[in-house]
C-alpha cells in the first residue's frame, strides 16, 4: 500500500516553473531520498507535499485521502510530519515541551480540563510525558530534558526537531536536509538514528540530503531532481552511475 502518491505535480511562480510533472509513490516502511542541486526544487515539493504551497496542477494523496488544498495542521493529522532545511524549534522552551507541544493533535482534554486539571486531562498529560521520555530515550536526550533547546550542540537540536516530528505520530516522516551542518561523528550518529527509527516505528521517509554518503548509505530508492523535473529514479548504485546525474549534480 502507498503512503504517500503523488501524480503530475507542477507549481508555477509567476513565469517560472519550479516544479514539473513530479512523481512519486512511497510504500510502507520504505526510505527514499530526494536529491539535486540548490535550486532544483525539493524544499518546494516538501513545501507542496505539507500544504505550505498549493500546487497548480496535480494530485497529492496521503493514505488515499486527497490532501490538495488542507492546511499544514490537517495534514499533520492524516499522518504527515515534516522538519525543516533551518532549524524551527521553540528555542526557549525545554527539551521535554518541545516534544509534548508537538503531542498536542493527540489531545482532547481542552481549555477546561486544563485549568481545572480533570481527570482526562491527568491522563493525557501521563500519556505526552511517557511518550516524550519515549522519544527522549531514543535519540539520546534524556540528559538535557530540562534543558532549554537553544543551549543544545547543533547535532542534538537536529535530533530534537525530528523528535519533535514523531511526536505526532506520523505514517510518513519528510526529511529536509537533516545532516546540514553536522561534522561527520554526528552524521554518523544521524545515520544510525534513521535506521533505528525505521525498524522501532516502521515509518515511511522522504529525506532531502546533499550528503551523498548518509543519502545513499540509507536510502533504499532514490529520486533525482533538476530545474524542478525528475532526471532519474532508482536504486543507490543505479543513481551513482547514471551519466546524466553525474553530470546534473554528482560530478566525476
Amino acid at each position: 500500500m502507498a503512503i504517500l502518491e503523488v501524480k503530475n505535480l507542477g507549481i508555477n511562480f509567476g513565469g517560472l516553473r519550479a516544479v514539473d510533472n513530479f512523481e512519486i509513490s512511497i510504500k510502507e516502511d520504505e526510505l527514499v531520498g530526494l536529491i539535486g542541486p540548490n535550486g532544483a526544487g525539493k524544499t518546494t515539493i516538501f513545501n507542496l507535499l505539507t500544504g505550505v504551497y498549493f500546487p497548480t496542477d496535480g494530485t497529492i494523496e496521503l493514505s488515499n485521502t486527497d490532501i490538495r488544498g488542507r492546511k499544514p495542521h490537517q495534514i499533520v493529522h492524516l499522518g504527515s510530519s515534516r522538519t525543516f532545511q533551518n532549524i524551527r524549534l521553540f528555542k526557549n522552551m525545554t527539551v521535554m515541551e518541545n516534544i509534548k507541544v508537538a503531542y498536542h493533535n493527540r489531545m482532547s482534554y481542552g481549555i477546561f480540563g486544563s485549568v481545572f486539571k480533570t481527570k482526562r486531562y491527568r491522563a493525557e498529560e501521563s500519556v505526552a510525558n511517557e511518550v516524550a521520555i519515549s522519544l527522549m530515550d531514543v535519540f539520546e536526550l534524556t540528559s538535557f530534558k530540562d534543558e532549554q533547546a537553544k543551549n543544545l550542540p547543533y547535532g542534538k537540536q537536529r535530533k530534537l526537531e525530528i523528535a519533535r516530528a514523531l511526536a505526532t505520530d506520523p505514517k510518513i516522516l519528510l526529511l529536509d536536509e537533516p545532516a546540514a551542518g553536522m561534522n561527520p561523528q554526528e552524521t554518523e550518529e544521524l545515520m544510525n538514528t534513521i535506521k533505528l527509527l525505521r525498524q522501532r516505528f516502521g515509518i515511511s521517509i522522504l529525506l532531502i540530503e546533499h550528503d551523498m554518503k548518509l543519502v545513499m548509505g540509507i536510502c533504499e530508492r532514490i529520486v533525482v531532481l533538476d530545474y524542478g523535473r525528475i532526471i532519474a529514479t532508482g536504486t543507490p548504485a543505479e543513481i551513482r552511475s547514471n551519466p546524466e546525474v553525474i553530470k546534473a549534480y554528482l560530478g566525476e
